[in-house]
């Protein structure tokens, strides 16, 4: 018995610390594909408050919306296609290329001379962040169960909401204390650091089969996704929406699709299996990413616009007004995560992000030149901790609901239709903030003064608005809250349809075993 006892003693305590080893193992890979992320999301954004000074030093004023679309439609056009390659030939070297991608985009942009060059090596710099943001998400699938995913994956939610929010202050500050080259250069020792990680401690199987590239499904959807993105982006602002050139893009777009659907029917690798349509899990979950993608870039786009034309914050300020949003995403989504993973069930959690979302978007909705900032601060939390709830958790449904060939393909289409409804968002409330604005100036600005308000001038430039007479200024500024109002309300019913979809999310138990476990 006692011989026995010891035996049975020396199993737990052996089994204890095998789960410890293979925890902490877990941790460093996961803390190299972080680092992977905190490239991606932190580019998405960390050019915003540079701008100004990068048209002062390359001149090209014209082109400066180039900079952030260039690196927005590549690493949009690019994460399908390395979510497919990942399941056709293994994630590891796929993710070390995304790197090197990204940091060569990254030193290029930093020597840029001239406008066009910014803009092209931009684009490679999206195109290695396409690869960062699905081989980060899908090489947690590689290695850790669903069942206890939730947990690691929470902290991919948490990290990305962070950067994306902190970028503008970020770039603020090496642009104020350095140089806008450091911009980019700051992505070097992160990105040799992960590189020199993940060599090190991520163990996958290799995949030599050869197998077939959807060369005509990628070229089809990358022009289609770029026509639709453009129509986005310039309709409403370079052009009328009605406009021949918007019209055209539009028209283009609708049928790249179309023609993209009918060729992935009939591809041996298709790049987008439209099997993976007929999964409930996969569709709603999809549709809920799109909505959510499109309430929240849309709405996080305009809060600071609201903080430093309205309230006169500078953008450095502005940025750290934003902590609330980073504070409830973080908390939310390491909170979420583990709640999934302790409980096996994830469902209440869009439904409950959705909701909470929802309510922090009609607190923005009554907001005014004179609210408290404490009211402010509050809704811009619930926004927060509606993102982090939600978000993450969709990720993990979807890669437990898929077989195994097609999780990088899954995890892709995830991250896909999120950037999709991202642009469309924004491009969305633009037109509901410019309508809105158009029809308030007259009645607030003098018409004599009105050639002095240009709305897209004074967002990009607070100081400008500023230096406006003291009732133009004033009248100015009661418009673009009521325009920015307007634009909060006009996210409640998208956050409401995302709410709805919720529910339709089917619960399907979490698998208690990792794809792969432990070194090969």
């Amino acid at each position: 018995m006692t011989v026995d006892s010891d035996l049975g003693a020396d199993g737990a305590t052996l089994s204890a610390e095998a789960a410890r080893a293979e925890h902490r193992r877990i941790l460093i890979i996961l803390g190299a594909l972080l680092l992977g992320m905190v490239l991606a999301a932190l580019d998405q954004t960390i050019v915003a408050t540079a701008l100004p000074t990068i048209a002062g030093d390359l001149g090209g004023l014209d082109k400066l919306y180039w900079v952030v679309t260039s690196y927005l439609l590549t690493s949009t056009i690019s994460t399908p296609l390395f979510g497919k390659l990942g399941d056709l030939y293994g994630r590891k070297k796929l993710f070390q290329a995304s790197i090197v991608i990204f940091l060569v985009g990254s030193t290029l942009s930093g020597l840029s001379h001239t406008m066009v060059q910014l803009i092209a090596f931009r684009a490679i710099q999206g195109v290695g962040a396409g690869g960062l943001m699905v081989g980060a998400q899908a090489i947690i699938g590689d290695v850790v169960s669903p069942r206890q995913r939730g947990r690691y994956v929470g902290y991919f939610g948490a990290v990305f909401g962070v950067t994306s929010v902190a970028g503008p202050l970020i770039g603020g500050f090496f642009t104020q204390q350095l140089s806008w080259r450091w911009v980019f250069y700051v992505n070097l020792p992160i990105g040799i650091l992960a590189l020199f990680v993940v060599g090190a401690v991520l163990h996958l199987p290799s995949k030599r089969t050869h197998r077939s590239i959807d060369y005509w499904g990628t070229a089809l959807l990358s022009a289609g996704v770029t026509a639709i993105i453009l129509t986005a982006t310039w309709g409403g602002t370079t052009y009328a929406w009605l406009s021949t050139p918007i019209v055209l893009l539009a028209i283009g777009g609708a049928l790249l699709i179309g023609v993209f659907i009918f060729v992935e029917r009939r591809a041996t690798e298709p790049l987008l299996p439209v099997v993976l349509f007929r999964n409930r899990v996969f569709t709603v979950t999809s549709a809920v990413g799109f909505l959510m993608g499109f309430s929240m870039y849309g709405v996080l786009t305009y809060v600071p616009v609201y903080l430093q034309a309205v309230r006169g914050a500078s953008p450095t300020t502005s940025g750290l007004e934003l902590l609330p949003v980073m504070l409830g995403l973080l908390v939310a989504s390491i909170t979420s995560g583990r709640l999934v993973s302790s409980s096996g069930r994830y469902k209440r959690f869009p439904i409950m992000g959705t909701a909470v979302l929802t309510v922090g978007f009609a607190g923005l909705s009554l907001i005014t030149p004179t609210t408290d900032p404490l009211f402010v601060g509050a809704a811009m939390l619930l926004v927060g901790a509606g993102i982090g709830l939600g978000m993450q958790v969709l990720v993990v449904a979807v890669q437990n609901a898929v077989g195994y060939e097609y999780l990088g393909t899954a995890t892709s289409a995830a991250t896909f239709f999120r950037s999709i409804g991202g642009s469309f968002g924004v491009a969305a409330f633009g037109a509901v903030f410019n309508n809105r604005n158009a029809a308030d100036l007259p009645k607030y600005v003098p018409a004599s003064a009105l050639h002095k308000v240009s709305p897209r001038a004074l967002i990009g430039s607070p100081a400008q608005l500023r230096l406006l007479p003291t009732a133009v200024h004033h009248g100015v500024v009661l418009a673009f809250s009521q325009a920015l109002a307007t634009v909060f309300l006009f996210s409640i019913p998208v956050g409401l349809a995302a709410f709805a979809l919720s529910w339709f999310v089917r619960e399907v138990p979490l698998r208690e075993q990792a794809y792969v476990s432990g070194p090969t």
